[in-house]
């Protein structure tokens, strides 16, 4: 292992300075928390036989005997998910292998798992980002019984993962473990997916030829195989040391995710120190250099942007103030090794095929580019995540990964990188602060200079694009899509159309106040632009035939309006009462009321 590169270490060293008066709180809380013995020791007999009445004879003599470890199970299971359908059999599991290990466990709760694929050009993904802080609401409620020594969390996609570490982390004085259910086999490849998208988009195929491209590719349990946000959640968690090494990419349903999930309990049940090994907590994993290295992570496989949101909210659950600027100068060293669709027409098992998480952080670790000063599910350092588990005659086992990448053209070393820095750009101008990934953006679509067209709903775009009138260059501006507006919806339904335009030799490019999807695709798109329209952002005053630079290059996103023209042009907010009532919407009205407030974790927070 190398020095940790300076530019990493300056990073490092500003984070936790900007972040000692929050980390110091939260650990104080996490320390107050804890206790000598078990967790429920010393609680009342009424309180305990609830606890106990429904669990059989042998589980009650255990748990009233206040000596043996018992676990918690957060799980995000339903069947809506192809990415959580394998856990609904994990709690009996995971019960069986407790017992195997003369301990307890129980569903502490549930917390809800909405699809992102379902609701995409929907009003529900109008509630999919507001719904991590319920899961993470969940989380806390699930653990507030106070009678475990230990958790599982259970959760794979987009925003359920974000919710569970947040909850998570408001009980870090628990030992706890992180347990994937890994993806799907491959199928139709994304490529070819993404063909058909287009396809359908200009009218040259019907919709039964997409429905049938898409059941192709969505055709299984398991996670989604692109690496959007789902993918990108279990890449975070193994590098952070939440999961087992190499435990991210294994598919459901085989004997080694079995065995997987079986030694996740054993795990945690080690790491209450109860059973006479050293005791770890996740509030000892959740470290700043934790953090840091998740972001590396992030950078160096070209993974998705929605985490430029939530792992600045997570990283605060646990008392680490992290910005979109600690992002930005972290990837202008940290190189791209990875291409997984969208950066690639790779899947993730492809990825992990190709030598995975584990030859990733060999090759990190190797050039200073990656904390190794951490605690991790498996102790202190990053030794045990550059190995891979396998089957030793039907047992677990670890074994050293290889050196070399399997497959060059999907997972490279740092000596021969896809890109030298991590394909992550931070925008700045008139228009305000927003992000751009540019891992999946040729280098002769990285700078746009053109006029502006703006609508206030996606579907205005798509109607523009249908009837043939933005045939040209163009700047998409598409704006009262933030978080106070209607709860910062992804936009990935204007990625076939806008990619059709820039086939057909235009420049294109995306300018919003919501968000892309965490499959962001080959068209440049600044997202997240703070502040939003709604809280009376520039990007409110823009008119169509504006010129605007997106530059990619120099991190410029500039309105070339001068700025006494600008302020003189009147605000008219359309009227969004409609994002107020319907498929849930008013439960999230105190969420959009205050989304856009610093002190509340939305968007502006991260500028």
């Amino acid at each position: 292992m190398s020095q940790i590169h300076p530019t990493i270490a300056h990073v490092t060293e500003r984070i936790a300075q900007r972040s000692a008066g929050t980390r110091a709180t939260y650990l104080a809380s996490m320390a107050a928390q804890r206790k000598a013995g078990t967790q429920r020791s010393g609680m009342g007999c009424a309180n305990m036989a609830h606890t106990t009445a429904a669990l059989p004879a042998n589980d009650k003599l255990k748990i009233h005997a206040e000596r043996a470890p018992h676990v918690g199970i957060v799980t995000a299971y339903n069947d809506m998910l192809s990415a959580h359908q394998p856990y609904e059999h994990y709690p009996e599991q995971l019960r069986q292998h407790a017992h195997a290990l003369g301990v307890t466990a129980q569903v502490a709760g549930g917390v809800p798992a909405m699809c992102d694929g379902v609701t995409q050009g929907a009003a529900g993904m109008e509630l999919s980002l507001f719904s991590r802080d319920v899961i993470a609401l969940a989380t806390s409620v699930a653990l507030s019984h106070n009678v475990f020594d230990a958790a599982l969390f259970l959760g794979i996609c987009d925003k359920i993962v974000p919710g569970l570490f947040m909850g998570a982390a408001q009980f870090g004085h628990l030992s706890a473990v992180f347990v994937p259910a890994g993806p799907m086999t491959s199928g139709l490849s994304n490529d070819a997916k993404a063909k058909v998208r287009q396809q359908y988009a200009q009218g040259l195929v019907g919709r039964e030829a997409l429905l049938e491209s898409e059941a192709q590719a969505y055709h299984s349990p398991g996670t989604c195989t692109f690496y959007g946000t789902a993918n990108s959640n279990q890449m975070l968690m193994e590098i952070m040391g939440l999961h087992l090494p190499g435990a991210s990419f294994v598919n459901p349903g085989t004997p080694l995710r079995d065995a997987l999930t079986q030694a996740a309990m054993q795990r945690a049940v080690v790491n209450t120190g109860r059973t006479g090994e050293p005791a770890i907590c996740l509030a000892d994993i959740l470290s700043v250099n934790a953090v840091v290295n998740g972001i590396i992570g992030l950078l160096a496989t070209g993974g998705s942007t929605n985490h430029t949101i939530h792992l600045v909210a997570m990283a605060r659950a646990a008392g680490v103030l992290i910005d979109w600027d600690d992002f930005a100068e972290l990837s202008a060293v940290v190189p791209l090794l990875a291409r997984v669709y969208p950066n690639g027409s790779a899947d993730v098992n492809h990825f992990h095929a190709a030598g995975g998480m584990g030859f990733l952080m060999h090759e990190l670790l190797a050039h200073g580019l990656l904390h190794a000063n951490v605690m991790t599910v498996m102790g202190a350092g990053l030794t045990a995540y550059v190995n891979e588990p396998w089957l030793d005659n039907g047992a677990l086992a670890w074994r050293p990964v290889p050196t070399t990448s399997g497959d060059t053209s999907v997972l490279r070393p740092v000596a021969d990188p896809f890109s030298a820095d991590g394909g992550l750009r931070l925008l700045k101008g008139n228009l305000g602060r927003s992000v751009v990934k540019v891992s999946a953006v040729k280098p002769e679509h990285r700078v746009v200079r053109a006029q502006a067209v703006v609508v206030s709903d996606q579907q205005d775009l798509l109607a523009l694009f249908n009837a043939g009138k933005i045939n040209k260059d163009l700047i998409a501006v598409v704006r009262y899509q933030g978080p106070r507006a209607n709860g910062m919806p992804e936009l990935h339904k204007l990625t076939p159309p806008l990619a059709v335009l820039q086939d057909l030799g235009f420049k294109v490019a995306l300018v919003t106040d919501g968000r892309m999807s965490g499959a962001s695709g080959k068209v440049p798109a600044a997202i997240h632009l703070s502040p939003e329209a709604l809280a009376d952002g520039p990007i409110a005053r823009v008119m169509d035939g504006d010129w605007i630079t997106l530059d990619c290059e120099r991190g410029v996103l500039e309105l070339e309006v001068d700025a006494a023209t600008l302020a003189a042009r009147n605000i008219s907010h359309p009227d969004l009462s409609h994002n107020a009532h319907g498929t849930g919407r008013e439960l999230f009205g105190l969420f959009r009321a205050h989304a856009s407030t610093p002190e509340c974790g939305a968007s502006p927070l991260f500028t």
